[in-house]
């Protein structure tokens, strides 16, 4: 019997009195009580509305079936028919916009917790099974190079090797994962599962070669030169962007990307870190998507009594999820709405001391739909902070572009890329971030599918 309660079953987590101070995962993970009540309330639809919200089109009512018998290990690999990363999606998609928000189950209640479930299984697959064990694939003759190891370039290569392609990903930084271990704290995705997620790639004989900046160590030419038949360019977006105010160049401006990256790469948390992350008394960052939340749940981490989120819009105009901004909340960051940085103010060694703001009102919208922000007259006031962050988004990096040519770009240096992901250079693919600048991960993993499709389908021929 379908289990018809309007409620999906709780995630349990961490208080967030304890887990504000540490950088342990904050969602624990279902119980198998918890999952297999879960999974009782799909319904099975037949139209399967739930499929047509996945990025990757994974068969969800198939593999919450195989959970609703218990076999937790098929409903893993129905997941990995389509997905090169469950565990990953599992705990950083935005299902409730994706998946569950097509869920029949959410019309007169909460959809099913699809995204929880996923987790579940990719979980209970890793707990159970010691090591992954690839099913013998007959080669196809392609070669293909992925460039960048994020979740479009992870699942590029995944989706290459399942069809018995040679593949190798050429990783920037020394560690694989792109965005997934430099970008997102260890206390939303543990870095030791986005390292069982490349393993299981590397089971399937993709190799991985870190330290490599395309476009400096070597060329996009020079790989087709080493004999590679087709190039996946999955180097995502991270060059930030600042807002060009008096100030943004005193001691204790960060950009969202490089303070994330000193804290989930380099470990500044450790007081014995070789690249450390100042551990300031109040913090102001600036922005309102989930990169924000991560730069300020990370600042309360280290220590700062004070964190202002600083949005120029209202919080239903945020572009955050919802449940990054209600564990925000519930950590003690403090949200300033409708404020809008004017400049930073520092003191006598050029260190940031304040911070000026306006008030800010909406007006029409703008081109993205939402309502475009007006300064309220008369209402600048200044913010106390030591440190800022500035999390107002990010751009692909032009080194690529700029070694590489004949590679078409938009003007905001985005790599132009059609539906299928073919570039302006024969046998160069592009996809996820560098194509539409900073997105979520499961759309840079469509991304990385389809482009995957049409590689195999071109050099198949």
């Amino acid at each position: 019997m379908p289990n018809m309660s309007l409620k999906k079953n709780e995630m349990p987590s961490q208080l967030p009195d304890v887990r504000n101070k540490n950088f342990a995962e904050v969602a624990l993970g279902y119980s198998e009580e918890q999952a297999f009540d879960e999974a009782a309330r799909c319904l099975n639809c037949k139209n399967k509305p739930c499929v047509a919200g996945c990025p990757v089109g994974i068969d969800i009512p198939a593999f919450i079936e195989l959970m609703k018998t218990k076999n937790y290990i098929g409903a893993y690999k129905k997941i990995t028919e389509a997905s090169s990363l469950p565990a990953v999606c599992g705990r950083v998609c935005p299902q409730e916009s994706q998946c569950e928000g097509k869920c029949v189950r959410g019309i007169k209640g909460e959809s099913v917790a699809i995204g929880r479930l996923e987790r579940f299984a990719a979980d209970f697959y890793s707990a159970n099974n010691e090591e992954k064990i690839a099913d013998k694939i007959n080669p196809c003759g392609i070669k293909a190079a992925v460039v960048g190891s994020g979740p479009a370039g992870l699942t590029c290569a995944g989706e290459l090797a399942k069809n018995g392609c040679k593949v190798t990903v050429f990783e920037a930084l020394h560690k694989p994962g792109g965005v997934l271990v430099y970008g997102i704290p260890e206390f939303r995705l543990p870095k030791a599962v986005v390292a069982r997620e490349v393993e299981g790639l590397k089971a399937m004989g993709v190799d991985v070669v870190t330290n490599a900046v395309i476009g400096r160590t070597i060329t996009v030419d020079e790989l087709f030169e080493q004999g590679f038949d087709a190039i996946f360019i999955g180097s995502g977006a991270g060059l930030p962007n600042f807002m060009k105010i008096p100030g943004e160049s005193l001691k204790g401006v960060y950009s969202a990307n490089e303070y994330l990256t000193r804290i989930n790469l380099m470990k500044a948390y450790d007081n014995e870190s070789d690249t450390p992350a100042k551990r300031a008394k109040n913090v102001a960052v600036v922005g309102g998507g989930n990169v924000a939340m991560d730069a300020a749940r990370c600042a309360k981490r280290l220590g700062a009594e004070n964190v202002y989120i600083v949005y120029r819009r209202s919080e239903t105009e945020m572009p955050a999820r919802l449940e990054e901004v209600h564990h925000a909340k519930e950590e003690g960051i403090i949200f300033k709405t409708l404020c809008n940085p004017t400049e930073i103010i520092g003191d006598e060694s050029k260190t940031v001391k304040q911070m000026k703001c306006v008030e800010m009102t909406l007006g029409e919208p703008d081109d993205s739909g939402r309502r475009r922000p007006v300064v309220k007259p008369d209402s600048e006031f200044i913010l106390d902070c030591d440190a800022v962050i500035m999390s107002i988004g990010t751009s692909p990096n032009p080194l690529i572009k700029d070694m590489t040519e004949g590679l078409d770009t938009n003007r905001w240096g985005c790599i132009v890329a059609d539906d299928f992901g073919k570039t302006s250079r024969e046998n160069v693919y592009a996809g996820g971030d560098a194509v539409t600048g900073a997105a979520t991960v499961i759309l840079a993993m469509g991304a990385g599918k389809t482009a995957a499709q049409a590689i195999l389908q071109k050099c198949k021929k």
